[in-house]
């Protein structure tokens, strides 16, 4: 698999590198997945693994090579205020996948929290009629 990486942008702004890429993997006779594909773009940019997030890959039909977009952030803070949800779960490993799956089943089996119980009302005695006045 060869990444090699065709444009590149700094935005400032987001503190992060805006990148686009292709992907030649003739080798591995098929699109690798997003993970190798990240640790490949972190070795050539520099920089950790988890700060690599790839927004989109597409291989077009009958070739052996993938375009796609991805964006390096300088920390893991910055990149999960601005990235989707979707686009992080994307690029989570998928042991680190499965730990998260079962922390949100756990909660899910607890029992729901039970409310306060509201003190009961006390009734207030009917209104009696009194007669109109005549006048």
């Amino acid at each position: 698999m060869e990444v090699k990486i065709t444009e590149t942008q700094q935005n400032t702004l987001l503190k992060r590198k805006e990148i686009l890429f292709e992907v030649e993997h003739s080798q591995t006779k098929g699109t690798p997945s997003r993970l190798e594909m990240r640790s490949k773009l972190a070795e050539i940019l520099k920089t950790k693994a988890e700060l690599v997030f790839i927004k989109r890959v597409a291989t077009k039909t009958g070739t052996m090579k993938a375009k796609g977009e991805a964006n390096a952030y300088e920390t893991d803070a910055q990149a999960r205020l601005i990235e989707p949800e979707y686009v992080i779960s994307r690029n989570i490993p998928s042991e680190k996948k499965e730990k998260a799956e079962e922390k949100v089943e756990k909660a899910a089996a607890a029992p729901p929290p039970t409310k306060p119980e509201k003190p009961e009302r006390k009734e207030t005695p009917p209104k009696t009629e009194q007669p109109a006045k005549k006048e």
